[in-house]
C-alpha cells in the first residue's frame, strides 16, 4: 500500500506553483507565509462557520494587497494555508493531477491575496500551468 502525500509532499508542490507564477505574483508572496495542516483549526471552522473540516482546501488570512501600508501594530504575517487531507479528498475525487489541485487552491488564495475576482484567478491559474 502507497502511503499517502505527506505535509511536505504538499508544501514542494505548492512551492513549485509559486515558482511557476508571473514574477510580479511571486515578489508579492515574498512576506507571505505558506503553511499546510491537515485540517482548518477550530478558530477557522467557527470563522468560517464551516460544517465539517473537509469543506474548505485552503485559506487567505491577513490584509490583501489593496490594504497595505495600514496594518495595525502587532498584527500577525498574511499566511496562506493548504489542508492536505481536503486536498487529497478532492484529488481522488477529481480525477485531476496532485499537482494540479493544489496549484488551483493555490492559486485561489493568492487571488485572495491581491482582492481579485474569479476571472482574474483563473488568468493566473492558466499562466501558472
Amino acid at each position: 500500500m502507497k502511503t499517502p502525500p505527506s505535509l511536505a509532499d504538499i508544501e514542494a508542490l505548492a512551492q513549485v506553483a509559486v515558482e511557476r507564477l508571473p514574477p510580479l505574483f511571486r515578489d508579492h508572496l515574498a512576506h507571505v507565509l505558506l503553511r499546510v495542516e491537515d485540517f482548518p483549526d477550530a478558530e477557522v471552522m467557527a470563522e468560517m462557520e464551516l460544517e465539517s473540516p473537509w469543506d474548505i482546501l485552503g485559506l487567505y488570512q491577513g490584509r490583501h494587497v489593496g490594504m497595505k501600508g495600514d496594518e495595525p501594530s502587532g498584527a500577525m504575517p498574511d499566511m496562506i494555508f493548504l489542508y492536505r487531507r481536503p486536498i487529497l479528498d478532492e484529488w481522488t475525487e477529481s480525477g485531476d493531477s496532485l499537482e494540479a489541485v493544489v496549484t488551483h487552491v493555490l492559486v485561489h488564495e493568492v487571488g485572495h491575496h491581491f482582492g481579485l475576482s474569479d476571472a482574474q484567478m483563473e488568468a493566473i491559474e492558466a499562466a501558472a500551468g
